[in-house]
């Protein structure tokens, strides 16, 4: 137990993800204040930091001076009420371009309210608006972004399908593909802000769940890459390059591009670990000392936990370690070409970086002041752009001498 974290239930696959079936989540002892809460959002919105990234600022402050508690129920409210403002916008507008960017803010204030998982009926209710804003607003881009559901053959508690997004750039017979995910608190739809940049230099992007994470059919556990395989003959069978496939993860969704790199290597030309764990960072000591920290809004025991079906950090911790990538045995084995980005400080561990570094094929690294992937986003997403492209297009080079002191000095 950490911070007094209690929850009780047993979590059950629903339409729309995992979601324990109690009629209220206890978060922790340690939840924050409401005006710990408020300062934490102002501060996030001042940074423009996840989750408060590309919001409309006049809205946001009044809905954080407007929430009253982060009771599930009150929050839900109090940002889908901002939300519903944003769908009358778009009812009303006279022109796509209007409606678009009124249907796009109206998924971030849902995104909001559903924020940091839908582990609780009323956040189960805003992911529901929040992917239907989404696809709302993605429907009004040039290209569009599609909803894809294939099928998932698992396990007789899986589920059966895996669902994605697939955005096309425009005038391109075949093009290379990037598939994009992002971690724990955010799912699919988030990381269509790392999709334009691809988009506009010819790139195809496919948006996935982690397992565990939105509409994912299976929960994480050691075998759960196995969800990308329809994702990928998908890819091969509809119009776009299976030869020139890469993965981009950040957070924990760079844990899952980095073992992708290794269990998929024949199906990838790269891939991007931006900022998510390999070994050391599974760890309980340090699984335990970031669920401590005061960086987060709330207790991230429960959405951690909420990725492996559990509900304690007891149950949690040693499923979060049979992730290892180095006791699985995979560092030491072949991979497709690995770019590992991270931060030098805070709660991410760049000893997972050195670790990788000390197994298997070379890779490429590059290293951020900070901690967390979102506080050097812009910097990261432009080194690892370029990097993906040369790679998908085969006109990457390999780094220089200098490059190769830095990262390893």
């Amino acid at each position: 137990m950490v911070g007094g974290a209690v929850q009780i239930g047993q979590w059950q696959r629903m339409d729309n993800g995992w979601m324990l079936d109690v009629s209220d989540v206890v978060v922790g002892g340690e939840a924050r204040s409401i005006e710990g809460a408020r300062a934490w959002l102002r501060h996030h919105l001042e940074l423009g930091r996840y989750p408060m990234r590309s919001v409309d600022g006049p809205a946001a402050v009044r809905t954080i001076g407007a929430l009253t508690g982060v009771d599930p129920q009150q929050w839900c409210a109090t940002w889908l009420g901002a939300a519903d403002e944003f769908v009358a916008q778009a009812g009303a507008a006279s022109d796509v371009r209007t409606a678009a960017k009124a249907w796009w803010q109206a998924y971030r204030f849902a995104s909001l309210a559903r924020f940091p998982a839908p582990n609780h009926p009323a956040k189960a209710r805003a992911y529901e608006l929040e992917r239907a804003y989404f696809l709302r607003a993605v429907s009004l881009e040039d290209p569009p972004a599609r909803r894809v559901e294939v099928p998932f053959h698992g396990r007789a508690d899986e589920g059966e399908s895996v669902v994605f997004y697939v955005v096309r750039p425009i005038g391109v017979a075949r093009p290379p593909v990037v598939i994009a995910s992002v971690g724990v608190d955010a799912g699919k739809e988030a990381a269509y802000d790392i999709a334009r940049r691809y988009v506009d230099r010819g790139v195809a992007v496919v948006l996935v769940d982690i397992p565990g994470v939105g509409e994912a059919p299976v929960l994480a556990g050691p075998d759960a890459e196995r969800m990308w395989d329809p994702v990928l003959d998908w890819i091969a069978a509809n119009g776009l390059d299976a030869d020139r496939v890469a993965v981009l993860g950040s957070a924990f969704g760079g844990y899952w591009a980095h073992k992708l790199a290794h269990t998929h290597r024949d199906r990838l030309v790269a891939a991007v670990n931006w900022g998510g764990g390999v070994h050391v960072s599974f760890q309980p000591s340090w699984q335990q000392m970031s669920c401590e920290a005061q960086s987060y809004l709330t207790e991230p025991v429960a959405v951690r936990a909420r990725m492996f079906g559990v509900t304690t950090f007891d149950e949690y911790a040693p499923r979060c370690a049979a992730l290892s990538l180095l006791d699985q045995g995979l560092l030491d084995t072949p991979s497709c070409p690995l770019l590992l980005v991270s931060g030098k400080d805070g709660l991410q561990s760049v000893a997972d970086v050195t670790l990788s570094l000390e197994h298997g094929q070379p890779k490429t690294v590059r290293l951020f002041s900070g901690g967390h992937p979102a506080v050097e986003a812009a910097a990261a997403q432009d080194v690892i752009c370029e990097w993906l492209i040369g790679h998908l297009t085969g006109s990457g080079n390999p780094p220089t001498r200098a490059w190769t002191e830095r990262v390893t000095s």
